[in-house]
């Protein structure tokens, strides 16, 4: 989407961190918008050295030499004053943290941040994952402005899409980061021109909620229905990953399919004929296990897997 003279001067801090919101900075960069500064996450150390890492959002800024602030704290003084000399006329916030009332109400036209839901159905961090946890036909992704409380915010624009019934979390996040990507572009177009107007979110009898994914929620129940099973594992794959115990060893499961057979097995016990199926039942039918990693190995397909595991 191209952008008029209007909202390509607009001058427009991003703040992100992950790679999911490296689609939206190069939709606005793409579009013409003048970024005035990213802010990300402090590098950090990862991988097998514990070298110093750096956000998928500053290697892309450092690559379209865009200047890049990474506070520790969002209250500090030292980088309040930094940000206050980009003199920003808006920021834009995806998968970024929590942010305080003197960072998201500087700029005149605000902040504005875009969230992988349809608001105001699953606030919180991990709204892909739980979208698909419970079973969801459709997600979205919405762009609202910040205030007080998280998620909160007047709407303003959603577009929506299909969760099909073979979509991983994974799947589902590839296609939003470019949905949502779209959706900012035409937000920042609709602010520039002042025809977009903000819409407080509706009430709803029923809010789903999308909080943070702890080891506890990955840990799989087999005494449900095998539907309730398999969404789960759909819903953590390929990060954190459903898991279950396989002989007191952590066995993460990221694809499997349903088999709706009646079965003698008690929910929780698993059948195998040691070459290609490996089953766990649940209380309507079995889960069969396509792509596994046992702790401590790599992630492998179920033929593979058993044909170097002793039962």
């Amino acid at each position: 989407m191209t952008l008029n003279e209007q909202a390509k001067k607009l001058r427009i801090v991003f703040m992100g961190t992950p790679e999911f919101a490296v689609a939206s900075i190069d939709a606005l960069v793409k579009a013409g918008c003048t970024i005035a500064g990213v802010i990300t996450a402090p590098d950090k150390p990862g991988g097998r050295g514990m070298e110093l890492q750096q956000s998928a959002i500053k290697k892309y800024a450092l690559e379209q030499q865009l200047p890049v602030l990474q506070p520790e704290k969002l209250k500090s003084p030292d980088f309040l004053d930094a940000l206050r000399t980009w003199k920003a006329d808006l920021q834009i916030c995806v998968a970024f943290r929590m942010l305080p009332e003197i960072v998201w109400n500087m700029p005149p036209m605000g902040t504005i941040n875009l969230h992988g839901s349809l608001l105001p159905q699953y606030r919180g961090a991990a709204p892909i994952n739980w979208a698909v946890i419970n079973g969801e036909k459709e997600t979205g992704v919405t762009t609202f402005k910040l205030q007080h409380e998280i998620d909160t915010g007047n709407i303003l624009l959603q577009d929506r899409f299909p969760i099909d019934k073979e979509d991983t979390a994974g799947t589902v996040h590839d296609k939003m980061k470019e949905i949502g990507a779209h959706l900012l572009v035409k937000t920042v177009a609709g602010l520039a021109n002042g025809l977009l107007k903000e819409i407080p979110q509706p009430d709803a009898t029923t809010l789903h909620h999308a909080p943070k994914i702890f080891t506890e929620t990955c840990q799989i129940d087999f005494h449900q229905p095998v539907e309730k099973v398999y969404n789960l594992v759909r819903g953590l794959s390929p990060y954190p990953g459903a898991f279950t115990l396989l002989n007191h060893k952590k066995l993460k499961i990221f694809k499997a399919v349903i088999r709706t057979t009646k079965t003698d097995l008690q929910p929780g016990s698993y059948q195998t004929d040691a070459k290609t199926l490996l089953s766990f039942a649940c209380t309507d039918g079995l889960l069969d296990l396509k792509e596994v990693q046992l702790e401590g190995k790599k992630r492998m397909k179920i033929e593979d897997f058993l044909r170097g595991y002793q039962f």
